[in-house]
């Protein structure tokens, strides 16, 4: 960043589940001012069983944000595992993530799922603070194409793991109430951050909440999206990168961004991609960002530098 930036920015992550635990990750490890504001449409698993018995926002995603912000030492690593960690046997709690019941334990308590997310961040020592994208539950709903036939899907799992080819999404509720303090987090921030992550069902919901979306096409913020390492199976088979911000450019055609990074061993050849980097009006930033393993996760340490560079203007 300029000499007169701040030297720690502030950075807004927008998403879910493992892609926004992946930025997170990073994330941390560049600045100390972080806000993680993550979808809240699961109907899956754990969370999905806690929404439909309790009524109230699935729980999962917002746990793994926390997770990811704890820090390293002996502290911050036992209460990630404590927080991930899923109950087995075969009763009724099999399956439940330890930070899912403490959540909802935390939310009934206090009645303010925003104050009860930052108990839970005190109890961890999380490194920034983690806000719901809506203070109601949502369903995401999915134009599926499929041998020639358009039909609608609902549900995160749903879409997620349908067979045909998503074309687009939309939110029920169309219009949901938002916290205050993620719309302010946007307003003030430096840096947004969207992305890695399932493309449909955590990252592209935040574009479709429509307080979120005027929040992010007005913020004096400048914007940044991660692209992701593979196609998601089952969501954006046969993707390309540009495939990927073309339907980001469909679900929010006022959207500009500042840069994109992608991976550099994932994009052979940048032509295309640089084509559609630029119609979002940013620029194209390829780096060594993968596992050293060859997997397809984000390695924390090596994003985390590439990030750093962007944000102080060094890339």
């Amino acid at each position: 960043m300029s000499d007169d930036a701040p030297a720690r920015p502030r950075v807004v992550a927008l998403g879910g589940g493992h892609g926004l635990h992946a930025s997170l990750s990073a994330l941390r490890r560049v600045t100390t001012d972080l806000t993680a504001v993550v979808t809240v449409a699961d109907d899956g698993g754990s969370s999905g069983r806690l929404r439909r018995e309790l009524g109230v926002l699935p729980p999962g995603d917002l746990r793994m944000a926390l997770a990811a912000l704890c820090g390293d030492d002996e502290w911050g690593q036992t209460w990630s595992r404590v927080v991930q960690h899923r109950f087995h046997g075969e009763g009724d709690l099999q399956g439940h993530a330890v930070g899912n019941l403490l959540i909802v334990a935390l939310w009934e308590l206090l009645d303010d799922p925003v104050k009860a997310l930052e108990w839970v961040g005190r109890l961890l020592g999380a490194h920034g603070r983690v806000l719901p994208m809506a203070s109601v539950p949502l369903d995401i709903q999915a134009e599926v194409e499929l041998d020639g036939a358009v039909t609608i899907v609902r549900g995160q799992v749903a879409c997620a793991l349908t067979p045909g080819r998503v074309r687009a999404i939309s939110l029920v509720p169309s219009d949901p109430p938002v916290s205050p303090e993620a719309v302010t987090a946007i307003h003030e921030a430096d840096w947004v951050v969207l992305g890695p992550g399932s493309w449909f069902t955590s990252v592209l919901p935040h574009l479709k909440v429509p307080e979120l979306a005027r929040a992010l096409a007005t913020t004096s913020a400048r914007r940044l999206v991660i692209l992701n390492l593979a196609p998601q199976p089952g969501e954006t088979d046969g993707f390309s990168p540009e495939n990927h911000l073309e339907v980001l450019r469909d679900h929010a055609p006022s959207l500009l961004v500042d840069a994109v990074v992608a991976d550099r061993g994932v994009v052979p050849e940048p032509g295309e991609l640089e084509k559609a980097v630029v119609a979002l009006g940013g620029r194209l930033v390829l780096a060594d960002v993968g596992a050293s393993d060859g997997s397809a996760r984000h390695d924390a340490p090596r994003l985390a530098a590439v990030l750093d560079e962007i944000f102080r203007e060094k890339r």
